[in-house]
């Protein structure tokens, strides 16, 4: 099979395109055939500081294809049924930038057969993400569907990227409302898309005043990417038990937290890193995502407030680098090009 591995942590240019054994499924597992691979920061971060083992390794952690094939104690009526995947190159060697890969049977989800295979690519670290900084307040459910979220203000501070869509989207679905935060006025567009109902340009509007103005009391749940920047305006917004979930670190590495002003609201600061999350939330955000799937409440594409940028397999450098180059939308990589 074709696939793309490194054998040293670098740059892009450590990728290399090779012919490979294709994996077989062993007990527990299953042999998915790729048609798609979803590119995340946490991809070309770990490219670029992880040792491979020796047999070197196969990046990305999302996709999406076909079940070829199972191992044994798994049920074979999974052969030949559409998924999606989340977390295949976690602790282990075959990630999703191949035309093949092997994973644990509870990492593969049933996409169902309205589903493009690049929405499949697209769910697993960004919707995961979301899912759990939706729900980490103690004033929220841990659960989301129609309605769980009715009632319930949520800040996106930067609606525009991969996990604040799906924030967006996923918000919408349990009928949260949703304020967000952007810098442009075609990142805008994209909010609006996604179905943010309330968007706010950082550069030219005070966002707290404005925040204040749609949630008086406060907002319950805040998904932030840039807590360095935004801390001063979170703590400001932030509701009774509300929660700043904190998934990224754009702009800095450290944060400055006012305490006695967050003491009162028995405010929550909590970190988010979708691979080490407690076991339960994981699986409950997976059946929740896969839901939101067959209820077809979420999408990718223009119009859907992401756009995506598909590149061939050859090319999977190229697409590392455009996502660390911070890219707006998602990046795929066709494994079938």
């Amino acid at each position: 099979m074709r696939a793309i591995t490194y054998t040293q942590p670098g740059g892009p240019d450590v990728l290399q395109l090779v012919e490979r054994d294709t994996p077989q499924p062993g007990p527990g597992e299953v042999l998915v055939r790729l048609a798609f691979s979803g590119v995340n920061p946490t991809d070309w971060k770990s490219r670029s500081t992880a040792q491979p083992g020796p047999g070197g390794q196969v990046p990305d952690q999302d996709g999406a294809g076909t079940v070829e094939a199972v191992g044994q104690g798994v049920d074979p009526v999974l052969v030949g049924e559409r998924v999606w995947i989340w977390e295949a190159a976690w602790q282990r060697p075959h990630g999703t930038a191949a035309e093949y890969t092997v994973v644990p049977a509870r990492q593969t989800v049933l996409l169902g057969p309205d589903a493009s295979f690049e929405l499949g690519a697209a769910l697993g670290i960004p919707f995961l993400t979301a899912h759990r900084c939706l729900t980490v307040a103690d004033s929220l459910p841990d659960r989301l569907s129609p309605g769980s979220l009715t009632g319930r203000t949520v800040l996106v501070q930067g609606g525009a990227g991969a996990v604040g869509n799906a924030a967006i989207q996923l918000a919408r679905w349990a009928d949260a409302t949703v304020i967000t935060t952007v810098s442009t006025p075609a990142k805008a567009q994209l909010a609006a898309a996604a179905g943010a109902s309330h968007i706010v340009d950082y550069r030219t509007q005070d966002v707290v005043a404005e925040v204040r103005k749609i949630a008086a009391h406060g907002v319950d749940a805040i998904v932030e990417v840039a807590p360095a920047a935004n801390a001063a305006i979170d703590a400001q917004v932030i509701a009774a038990h509300g929660a700043v979930a904190i998934y990224a670190n754009d702009g800095g590495d450290e944060v400055t937290i006012p305490v006695r002003s967050q003491m009162a609201p028995n405010a929550r600061w909590q970190f988010v890193l979708v691979y080490t999350e407690p076991a339960r939330a994981k699986e409950i955000a997976v059946s929740d995502v896969d839901a939101a799937v067959l209820d077809r409440a979420v999408r990718v594409g223009e119009d859907a407030g992401l756009p995506l940028h598909v590149f061939p397999l050859a090319d999977t450098a190229a697409a590392h680098r455009a996502v660390a180059d911070g890219v707006t939308g998602k990046v795929l990589v066709d494994v079938t090009a």
